[in-house]
């Protein structure tokens, strides 16, 4: 087994996990809604893309030239809706349309989950 030495290499040997590199994408797309950094959802892109094989593998599965993967990646072009599909598709995930209330009352349920769970793993004690 490889020593990981630092946060990259253990970043991407956690990303070769097909749901833990949909989630990390997710976290990055809602940020990129958020504020708008579209350097911080490539970064993701890419991390997902070289745990998945690297940039020659990706394109074959995503059915694009490796060389339009790259630029897709890089910081220089504009975001094509038509290389993220593909990419998408090439991890076997697709991209969905949601009502932002519908996206906020699944995380105030989870969050409502969350604190539950955490009042009956840490009960908190009457003063009677």
């Amino acid at each position: 087994m490889n020593k990981i030495t630092t946060w990259h290499e253990f970043l991407i040997q956690k990303l070769t996990n097909p749901d833990e590199a949909m989630g990390y994408l997710q976290t990055a797309l809602q940020e990129y809604l958020v504020d708008g950094d579209t350097q911080f959802f490539r970064k993701g892109l890419r991390n997902v893309v070289e745990a998945q094989g690297g940039i020659t593998d990706v394109a074959k599965k995503a059915e694009i030239p490796p060389d339009i993967l790259t630029k897709f990646l890089s910081d220089e072009e504009p975001l094509h809706l038509d290389t993220l599909i593909s990419l998408i598709k090439a991890f076997g995930w697709q991209l969905s349309i949601e009502s932002i209330t519908e996206v906020q009352n699944k995380d105030m349920a989870s969050q409502l989950t969350t604190s539950e769970e955490s009042n009956i793993n840490h009960p908190v004690e009457s003063s009677t």
